[in-house]
């Protein structure tokens, strides 16, 4: 059997532009039927999701995985809500940061496990301003330019 650990990594950028990521949590996702073969092959996207609380449960919403292409009508639903699977002490402090003002929770990451289980890493993260942003891209332009002139 070959190593899946490598083979699915799925980042969402746009959290890493949008927030400051304070603090990162491995979850478990709860998955149904035909989802984790749509994983296996990629066909994933975080851009625009986040996680939220119903009652003492942690849900991550508007994660799009695509429709598994050799499924039936058993297939599942791409926008789903999914249960994300935490210890129950991760669960209370991250509930607690979140009734704070100012924070959320992002995924960030989505990957296989050597045993072959989709683990989504999810953020305690804190919403950038646009000067903040403007900011981080020019010390990246800056920094590229350096590396540049270094090169030549």
């Amino acid at each position: 059997m070959k190593n899946r650990s490598s083979d699915v990594h799925i980042k969402n950028k746009k959290a890493y532009h949008e927030y400051y990521l304070l603090e990162e949590f491995v979850a478990g996702i709860q998955l149904q039927g035909t989802e984790i073969k749509s994983i296996r092959a990629g066909k994933v996207n975080l851009t625009d999701s986040y996680c939220a609380f119903i009652g003492t449960e942690l849900f991550v919403r508007n994660m799009h995985i695509s429709e598994y292409e050799f499924g039936t009508i058993y297939n599942h639903e791409p926008k789903r809500e999914r249960k994300l699977l935490l210890k129950s002490q991760e669960l209370k402090k991250l509930n607690g940061k979140v009734k704070e003002r100012g924070f959320t929770i992002v995924p960030v990451r989505l990957f296989v496990n050597d045993k072959g289980l989709a683990k989504l890493v999810v953020s305690l993260a804190r919403g950038k301003h646009s000067y903040d942003k403007r900011e981080v891209l020019k010390q990246k332009d800056n920094k590229r330019d350096m590396d540049r002139r270094h090169d030549d």
